[in-house]
């Protein structure tokens, strides 16, 4: 009877002495929304110039990254790109692109989560949506780690 008062005793002090992750102060936090915002800017600037290998700088060049649409997954780099290319064959095939409504969210010095909208605007048409995107600090660099990405189509 006494063990398991014990044990628990023993959780609950370890609990209240834990410490939550270091936050980030307003100005960092801020600070490292803006590189995020930047990254996503800069891969809408490498997608309008028909650059989908520069596009795809912004993301983990990792077996284990997922990318999520349309109800399938997608895991690695490689097959990420891939995908990116029979989708959007060429210049023409990709269209111009259009990210906006960013909503960046620091969860601590090296993980984030980042929501937005898009937009892919072709000569037949065009297509958007949104996406949720989980971003990792790795070397002083965000990469997307996770990509999910719907279509309103």
């Amino acid at each position: 009877m006494i063990r398991p008062f014990l044990a628990g005793a023993v959780f609950l002090f370890a609990s209240a002495c834990a410490s939550p992750p270091d936050a980030l102060s307003e100005p960092d936090e801020a600070a490292e929304a803006a590189t995020i915002a930047a990254l996503l800017q800069a891969q809408d600037d490498a997608w309008n110039k028909g650059d989908i290998d520069g596009f795809m700088k912004g993301y983990w060049p990792s077996g284990e990254l997922r990318f999520a649409s349309g109800g399938n997954v997608v895991r690695g780099y490689a097959a990420t790109l891939a995908r990116y290319k029979v989708r959007y064959p060429g210049r023409e095939g990709m269209g111009e692109l259009t990210t906006s409504d960013y909503e960046i969210d620091i969860l601590s010095e090296d993980a984030a989560i980042a929501h937005g909208s898009w937009r892919v605007t072709t000569a037949e048409g065009g297509s958007d949506g949104l996406y949720t995107l989980v971003l990792r600090k790795m070397d002083g660099q965000w990469l997307i780690v996770s990509d999910t990405t719907t279509s309103s189509e």
